[in-house]
Formats: structure tokens, sequence, C-alpha cells
């Protein structure tokens, strides 16, 4: 990528975002914030009982990740957050407008094995269904790509970095028109 942009990597549980966030940020050479650990105790303990966190739980989370894509603006991140929904990704925006969003993406029966197989995380995969439901998919004028979680970390990641390279080429190119 050309310039250093904070990149949001998004997408329901189990996607891997905990996986490729760290290697995609080894990869551009910044730092990378686990969106998970800006939940407050409250969020945590609601999830890990199989309730699904509603909006009000989410816009303090939101914010906290929102404040530390600001403080990196210029110079550069990678965080976590499932951010599923637009309004969602509209309040990060509000924090760091030059965000760009990486949607992991993936078949919903890998996704969910994938979950089965992780030890120690407080999300249940009978919360699946309800990010599924809640899932906005990027729209054409936000500025991200999306990227499918077959294969191996490496490749994923490889693959969100061409295509991260690719948007930022493309807006290089549409700026200068």
């Amino acid at each position: 990528m050309n310039s250093p942009h904070v990149v949001v990597v998004m997408g329901v549980a189990g996607t891997g975002k905990t996986t490729i966030g760290p290697l995609l940020a080894g990869r551009l050479g910044v730092p990378y914030a686990e969106g998970d650990d800006f939940h407050p105790p409250a969020n945590i303990a609601k999830m890990s009982a199989g309730t699904p966190l509603d909006d009000a739980d989410r816009w303090p989370w939101l914010d906290a990740i929102g404040e530390w894509a600001h403080s990196r603006a210029g110079l550069g991140g990678v965080v976590s957050s499932s951010a599923l929904k637009r309004v969602y990704r509209d309040r990060l925006r509000a924090a760091a407008p030059d965000a760009v969003f990486l949607h992991l993406t993936g078949d919903r029966e890998l996704i969910e094995e994938r979950m089965r197989e992780r030890r120690g995380h407080f999300m249940p995969t009978a919360l699946l269904d309800s990010q599924y439901a809640a899932l906005q998919p990027l729209q054409e004028d936000e500025a991200g790509v999306s990227v499918d979680v077959s294969g191996s970390p490496e490749d994923i990641t490889e693959r969100a970095v061409a295509a991260l390279r690719r948007l930022d080429s493309q807006a290089s190119q549409d700026f200068r028109k």
C-alpha cells in the first residue's frame, strides 16, 4: 500500500480476524490492535453466556476502536472489529475517515468448523447465526475489499495485501482524475 491507512479487519466470528490481523500488520509494517481487547467486561460476559450484543453494547466498543484508529491516522495500523453493519462502519469512519475495511468472508460451514476448533475464545458457535443475520457486506461506496478465508493464513494474508494494494492504486488513480 502506498499510504499508511488504518485497516479494519472485519467479518463474522470465526473468519480469522485475530489470525489475519497480526499477519497483515506484519506485512504492512504497522501495529496491530485486537478488537476484542476493546470490549468492556460486561460485553464479554454477555457473549460468553450466549447472548448477542445489542447496539447499546456495541457503541462504546466501536468508539474505543475508533479512538485507536484515529490515533493511528497518517501512521497506519491494523485493528480487528466485526463491523457487521454499515452503521458500525460509519461510526468507525467518523472517528477515522481514512480507514479501509478488509472483509473476511467464507463458507458458513468452514467458519463454523473453525469456531468449533478454537479454544479459549468467549464467542460460542451458537452466536454465529446472529452474526450472519446482522451482516451487511461492504457497499460500493465504502473503501474496502473482501477476501475469501479458504486456505492457509499465509495465503489469505497474501490475497489481502494484494487486494489492498489494488484498492490503494485505484484510489490514487481516481484522485489524479
